[in-house]
C-alpha cells in the first residue's frame, strides 16, 4: 500500500512521519520563503505553519518495513502489505 500526499514547500528537516497503531501521522511545518516579507503578495494558495494530518489505515502491514520519500513536493509512504502466514492442513 502506498500513501501519497502533496507537501509543496515542505522540507525533509521539517517533517515527521510516524505511525501509531493503524494510524498513519504526519506533522509538520511549511515555513514561508525567505524573501516573503520582501514580496508583495496578492494571492496565495498555499498556507504556511505547522500541520497534522492523520490517516487510519484499513488494512495490516509490517509495521519494520514502513519507509517514506520525499521528492519534488511529494510524500510517499509505502507500507507493504502483511500476508497471512500459511497454516498447514493436518490429514
Amino acid at each position: 500500500m502506498v500513501v501519497r500526499v502533496e507537501l509543496a514547500g515542505v522540507r525533509r528537516e521539517d517533517l515527521r512521519v510516524s505511525v501509531e497503531g493503524d494510524v498513519l501521522h504526519l506533522r509538520g511545518v511549511r515555513r514561508p520563503p525567505e524573501d516573503a516579507e520582501a514580496q508583495r503578495l496578492h494571492q496565495m494558495e498555499i498556507a504556511f505553519g505547522p500541520f497534522e494530518r492523520s490517516v487510519r489505515l484499513g488494512i495490516p502491514f509490517e509495521r519494520d518495513q514502513v519507509s517514506a520519500h520525499l521528492e519534488d513536493g511529494y510524500l510517499s509512504v509505502k507500507l507493504p502489505k502483511r500476508l497471512p502466514r500459511n497454516v498447514e492442513v493436518e490429514r
